[in-house]
């Protein structure tokens, strides 16, 4: 493993967009210095949006978080205890949401997004991953039990090498967060405390994980050389077969359809929750990082060379729109049922739908 731990981008460009924490005269470790406020947060680089309620939410480089409650024409920065890069975020409901990104960060907020409090982070996530007794939790004979055991003594002396990239909740108390290498774990406590999970997953290689979602019912999770990851009844995370073997970036479901997007322009959709896969044409020939759909009138695709592409039948066919100002893309979330927010690494943009 340890030779991929030169680049997390996987064809992405994360370690580009994202950051990468550097010394240097008079440096601070990026935990202990809070994000400097700006009138100027907005047109910085940003990774991850979510809804909160109403509210659209939107995390970026440097510890910014910002929030817009006229969906994305005007922008209001949080409070931030910290200044690592941040990845992603989720909202469960209106006032509850995580964030996670870079040095193993984990920050939670209660009020809607506008002041946020450290939950987890590279220097913490020892006491997480230590003591866990691996063969009872998991059902693991003793050789497998002391390999993670061993894995898992690895993660925690990397501390804050290894970020977090998706994360989930399902409401107030119950979540989870995938990262780099596989690494992943869940809370029952609102983020109080957290619980490895890796054994459940059949991932092998240990690849990076990139998104995470509660689709029709069930958490999936999507990473590299096209593994999609479903969780069963027994809560094992089984792989499920592709025809695609790049790396995936996200996925998304609107009726019926289960949609995976990534490398090279590639989207798969499948009807039978997994079991047939189609490509689906959409003419663009670069990564897909993002996804979004709005209950079952439309869902959207967007790309890092500022493509946006919209569909009105489930996913089975997109059309381009175009924005009157082309953005490369990182995230993209639905703030009406006829705008879109879209970010990346020129700030943000509301973009109206046709």
């Amino acid at each position: 493993m340890w030779s991929r731990r030169t680049w997390l981008g996987a064809g992405l460009g994360l370690g580009a967009w994202l950051g990468v924490s550097a010394a240097g005269s008079g440096w601070r470790d990026v935990l202990d210095v809070p994000a400097t406020a700006t009138p100027l947060a907005q047109r910085g680089l940003f990774n991850g949006l979510a809804r909160a309620g109403e509210r659209v939410v939107a995390v970026g480089q440097r510890g910014h978080i910002v929030w817009s409650d006229d969906r994305g024409d005007t922008w209001q920065q949080a409070q931030v205890p910290v200044s690592s890069d941040l990845v992603a975020v989720h909202f469960p409901d209106a006032r509850h949401g995580w964030a996670v990104g870079h040095d193993a960060v984990v920050l939670h907020t209660q009020d809607g997004g506008q002041t946020w409090a450290l939950q987890l982070d590279g220097r913490t996530l020892k006491r997480h991953l230590q003591g866990v007794d691996w063969a009872g939790a998991f059902g693991l004979d003793a050789e497998a039990a002391a390999t993670w055991e061993g894995e898992a003594q690895r993660f925690a002396e990397q501390g804050p090498e290894n970020p977090f990239l998706a994360v989930w909740f399902d409401d107030a108390r119950q979540g989870c967060i995938v990262g780099a290498f596989g690494l992943a774990l869940r809370t029952r406590d609102g983020g109080a405390s957290w619980q490895p999970f890796m054994p459940l997953l059949d991932n092998p290689k240990a690849l990076h994980l990139y998104g995470v979602q509660r689709i029709q019912g069930v958490l999936h999770a999507v990473g590299e050389q096209g593994l999609l990851l479903r969780e069963n009844a027994a809560g094992r995370w089984a792989a499920v077969p592709l025809p695609y073997a790049g790396t995936l970036f996200g996925l998304s479901a609107q009726g019926g359809a289960l949609l995976v997007h990534g490398l090279r322009g590639n989207l798969w959709r499948s009807q039978d929750g997994g079991a047939q896969w189609a490509a689906v044409p959409l003419g663009v020939a670069v990564g897909l990082p993002a996804s979004t759909a709005h209950a079952s009138q439309w869902l959207a695709v967007v790309s890092q060379a500022g493509h946006v592409l919209l569909s009105r039948d489930q996913g089975a066919s997109f059309q381009p729109v175009s924005p009157e100002r082309p953005l490369p893309a990182a995230a993209v979330v639905a703030a009406s049922d006829t705008r879109l927010v879209l970010a990346g690494p020129r700030g943000l943009q509301a973009l109206d739908l046709p």
